[in-house]
């Protein structure tokens, strides 16, 4: 009988679900105590959000073991790790959660954009100090943003940009045509990012996506621009960035990911009164688990019955 490899958690909550979407599926159900599983026998992982980040490598050593794996679904929508992409060469099936985190993060986005205009850290600055500061700040209101990534976090950004009146351009791999602002390919970036006001990356680490904002491309940026980056840490040249939130070349940053992770603590952007540090969490939103868990399940009614499964992920296939 095939065997499903689960966390205890995604057990206790689920199990009787599964029982009825898969009544011939054997279970693994991984917990401190449970010992090594046969690994020749595990045909289908579920890499659930709850394991993460104290299981994650338990987790990835046992489906990397299972030499016959066959599915393997993943709370996350980002899967440019080397693990995932070695399951791919192995010919295991790939699918993601991806989608489920589009609407928090987008709104953390918005968060950090009004946080920079509207300079919320000199406010509670005063606040802290008990210092009555009237002065002129910003506004969103009219300002062109740039969105590299233009999957379902990508799309939501630029739906609250609209929201935002503001005026929005998307950069992906290859343009769709559904898209809900005006699309163009990644390779046009350099023709349209220097007329930008803000920048926000929602890529995934790729060959082309690394260092994408290098020094070269930073120094070309409008005077003043604000860069957002919740997609991965490499995409940007940290050193480079600092360089320019010094000078204000880059007049602020909302970072959610870095190139190491945690931001070590001599990194100069941690003292920087113009840039705005979350821990790699702007994703993070109740209710996430059990809607990446729906999407397993979904994707396991239609594995049993053939049909195509959400969200699969082919080699590469990111932007």
């Amino acid at each position: 009988m095939p065997m499903l490899y689960i966390s205890d958690v995604v057990e206790k909550a689920h199990g009787r679900q599964l029982d009825e979407i898969a009544p011939n599926w054997t279970r693994f159900v991984a917990h401190p105590d449970a010992g090594e599983p046969d690994y020749e026998a595990i045909d289908f992982f579920y890499f659930s959000g709850d394991i993460y980040p104290e299981r994650v490598r338990d987790f990835a050593v046992a489906a990397l073991k299972s030499s016959n794996l066959r599915w393997l679904h993943t709370f996350s929508a980002g899967v440019d790790a080397p693990f995932f992409q070695s399951l791919l060469k192995q010919g295991v099936r790939l699918t993601t959660s991806s989608g489920v985190h589009a609407v928090p993060i987008a709104q953390t986005v918005m968060l950090y954009l009004l946080a920079l205009t509207r300079d919320l850290p000199g406010w509670l600055g005063d606040q802290s100090n008990r210092v009555w500061n009237p002065r002129p700040i910003g506004a969103l209101q009219g300002l062109r943003a740039a969105v590299l990534g233009m999957g379902p976090i990508g799309y939501e950004i630029s739906r609250l940009c609209r929201a935002m009146r503001m005026d929005s351009i998307g950069f992906r791999r290859t343009v769709q045509g559904d898209e809900p602002c005006t699309t163009y390919e990644m390779a046009e970036i350099d023709s349209h990012l220097p007329e930008m006001d803000v920048i926000i990356l929602a890529l995934p680490l790729t060959p082309e996506t690394d260092h994408i904002l290098d020094a070269s491309r930073l120094s070309r940026l409008k005077p003043g621009v604000l860069i957002v980056n919740i997609g991965r840490g490499a995409c940007i040249d940290e050193e480079a960035l600092a360089r320019g939130l010094r000078s204000g070349q880059v007049g602020g940053a909302g970072l959610d990911v870095f190139f190491e992770e945690p931001l070590p603590s001599e990194s100069p952007l941690w003292q920087m009164p113009n840039v705005i540090i979350t821990p790699h969490s702007s994703g993070e939103e109740p209710g996430n688990h059990a809607q990446a868990t729906r999407i397993f399940l979904e994707n396991a009614v239609r594995y049993q019955r053939g049909h195509p499964l959400l969200n699969a992920v082919a080699p590469m296939e990111f932007l």
